[in-house]
């Protein structure tokens, strides 16, 4: 059980709404966001590579079945750590520009990705066991054009989702049913590990500005518990990346 967090002040909750379909998305300059977030290892994703490669080393079996990574955007390193676990890996992404980035990015990973594997290898056996993970997460991963609010039902052995659903949009019932929906796209008993900007009020992308909705643990628990057992969720401090949020959190578990 989580300890009691504070509620989230009333301007956290009379921001403009904006819905995830009122965003033009294939705008999205994925070069800058992965320059911002990651060009170079954070601690804060230390953190995250930690809990989340301890987690999947527990409860996953090696070689077997598909991953999923919802929104992938400009994130491989959600997609490499599932790779001892999967046959596949699919990175599921709405934005075009996203797309077309990972594409590249699978075919010429940038040096960066380098010390994401080395953090995420580095007490994990079989992660350790893999020879050259970008030219197996190369072939192993396919991108799909992808919308959280459409997923299928009961498709993956495991499943990740990295600041996707409070990003999206501010409106809590977005929130809520993205939540819903990733962790449902998996097959039951399927692990997960989903990771949340804290009490966020939007970011900027190259100058553009785009949608949160301003969630803490609360919130997070609320959203899994249709849908979830097993749940833990960590919070994680953090460096500041952008204005108006207070750290993040990492939820692990199963699907029901």
């Amino acid at each position: 059980m989580l300890d009691s967090v504070p509620p989230r002040p009333a301007s956290a909750r009379v921001a403009d709404v904006v819905g995830n379909a009122d965003v033009e998305w294939d705008t999205f300059d994925s070069a800058a966001y992965f320059d911002h977030n990651y060009g170079e290892l954070r601690d804060d994703d230390k953190t995250i590579i930690n809990l989340v490669t301890e987690h999947f080393g527990q409860t996953c079996r090696t070689g077997v079945g598909s991953a999923i990574d919802v929104g992938t955007g400009a994130n491989l390193y959600p997609g490499l750590i599932m790779l001892p676990y999967s046959a596949r890996v699919v990175l599921s992404e709405r934005a075009h520009s996203n797309r077309v980035w990972l594409n590249h990015e699978l075919a010429e990973p940038s040096g960066s990705w380098q010390e994401f594997w080395k953090r995420i290898a580095e007490d994990s056996p079989p992660h350790q066991r893999i020879r050259n993970p970008f030219d197996l997460l190369h072939r192993y991963a396919r991108v799909e054009r992808g919308n959280i609010f459409n997923l299928a039902a009961g498709q993956h052995d495991l499943g990740t989702m990295f600041f996707v659903a409070e990003s999206i949009t501010t409106r809590d019932d977005e929130f809520r049913r993205a939540t819903g929906l990733f962790v449902n796209s998996l097959k039951p008993g399927a692990p997960f590990a989903a990771a949340f900007m804290r009490n966020s009020s939007g970011y900027y992308v190259a100058g553009q500005r785009f949608p949160a909705c301003s969630i803490n643990e609360n919130d997070v628990e609320k959203a899994l518990a249709p849908v979830a057992r097993n749940v833990d969720i960590k919070t994680v401090e953090s460096n500041d990346l952008r204005d108006g949020y207070c750290g993040m959190m990492v939820a692990l578990g199963r699907r029901k």
